[in-house]
């Protein structure tokens, strides 16, 4: 890699794996001008990964569609952009665990971003669902009953 002020080549400072974001982190050091800046690489899923439609057409697996989805999911949420960022990682690393083969259906996308959802906000999940559910085919959520606080009282 060169470096990102002068162009001129880098060398490796510091490496460490991030397995659950499926990334590695590098320290680099520019050898001409003595900067240090950081990279982060990963893999490139549009390439590798493809979803395949119950038409039987093909097509390249994108980060950004997922993110734009679970980000409309949690915008009610205080953070949403950070939010739907870690969301959309653990969905990728669930779904690449899941599958032997490239190619996953849209519904299988949609499925596991809903169980990561449901773990993360119950809200989030319910808006998700709303513009997912007849995509996947997946039933209502059903509302958590609480307790009737006036019941409660003496």
């Amino acid at each position: 890699m060169v470096c990102i002020y002068c162009a001129s080549p880098t060398h490796v400072t510091n490496s460490r794996p991030q397995k659950r974001l499926q990334q590695v982190w590098r320290r680099r050091l520019c050898s001409k001008c003595g900067a240090i800046f950081t990279s982060i690489e990963s893999a490139d899923l549009s390439s590798s990964l493809v979803v395949r439609h119950t038409d039987g057409s093909v097509a390249p697996f994108s980060r950004d569609r997922l993110f734009l989805s679970v980000l409309k999911a949690v915008g009610h949420r205080t953070a949403p952009t950070n939010d739907a960022g870690a969301l959309t990682a653990t969905i990728i690393g669930k779904l690449l665990q899941m599958h032997d083969s490239a190619a996953i259906s849209p519904g299988q996308i949609t499925t596991t971003a809903l169980a990561v959802l449901k773990n993360f906000d119950q809200a989030a999940a319910t808006q998700y669902q709303a513009y997912h559910a007849v995509q996947a085919k997946l039933t209502p959520l059903r509302p958590t009953r609480r307790a009737n606080p006036a019941k409660n009282r003496p």
